[in-house]
């Protein structure tokens, strides 16, 4: 299906949901349905034989749209909700999340072409019962990466912040290592606690805090020591750690 444009300034975007409702009608006719409009508050009823299908339309996707077309399946198992063609359809787009909450919802979609003399309809997917398939993968990472963080750094909701993951905190724990005893090598740090992953990280430097100074030694860089006061926290928690080691090390 080819982009089409969703602003509301484009030529062909409907003022009324009932710029929708004729060519659906027309579609709906055209597969053998006899079509009424505005029945017991649904926008559009259609029947064939036993088949009951059920539109609710809207001149943009949004919630109320969603609650309309729910309380819709209280009557019929095929419901879909109709909207303007959006821009986009393909992966990446909001629209891709879109459609998959549709389809978790057990509704189908239509969207309508108006930008063109004769308006088009198209059935991008109709209502059918949805199956959830976890992907185990996914959910073994989301285990492993809360239980790799040793606490809650984070504000949940935060956007255009920097997060502290498990990498980072492991990165943050190095950094402290480095910090306290100068330089050290991988073998030295999983010593103190910094884990399976220390190799990889300082390898990869990916928050340029690291510099090798000599074969497998690793040092911590002006970069990195100013860096750890973006996570005072946790540089704080890893400080006293290594003081308490350090201290029970020496009785």
């Amino acid at each position: 299906m080819k982009n089409r444009r969703t602003s509301a300034s484009r030529p062909g975007l409907p003022r009324r949901e009932t710029a929708l409702y004729a060519p659906i009608r027309d579609y709906l006719v055209g597969n053998g349905y006899d079509v009424r409009a505005e029945v017991t508050h649904c926008d559009i009823v259609a029947r064939k034989g036993d088949d009951l299908i059920i539109v609710e339309l809207k001149r943009q996707f949004g919630v109320d749209l969603l609650v309309q077309a729910t309380a819709r399946q209280r009557i019929s198992d095929s419901v879909y909700v109709a909207i303007p063609a959006p821009e986009y359809f393909g992966r990446g787009s909001r629209w891709t999340g879109l459609k998959r909450l549709l389809r978790h919802l057990e509704l189908g979609l239509i969207v309508v072409f108006l930008d063109s003399s004769i308006p088009r309809v198209e059935v991008v997917f109709h209502p059918l019962p949805y199956q959830r398939r976890k992907r185990k993968a996914a959910r073994r990472a989301a285990l492993e990466e809360a239980a790799s963080r040793s606490g809650d750094y984070n504000l949940g909701g935060s956007t255009q912040t920097k997060l502290v993951t498990a990498y980072r905190e492991n990165a943050i724990h190095i950094a402290c290592c480095l910090e306290r005893f100068g330089p050290m090598a991988p073998c030295q740090l999983r010593a103190l606690g910094t884990g399976p992953k220390t190799t990889a990280i300082l390898g990869a430097n990916f928050y340029g805090w690291f510099r090798r100074v000599h074969r497998a030694v690793y040092a911590l860089t002006a970069e990195g020591k100013a860096d750890l006061a973006a996570y005072p926290d946790l540089a704080r928690q890893y400080r006293e750690k290594l003081g308490r080691d350090l201290a029970s090390d020496n009785t």
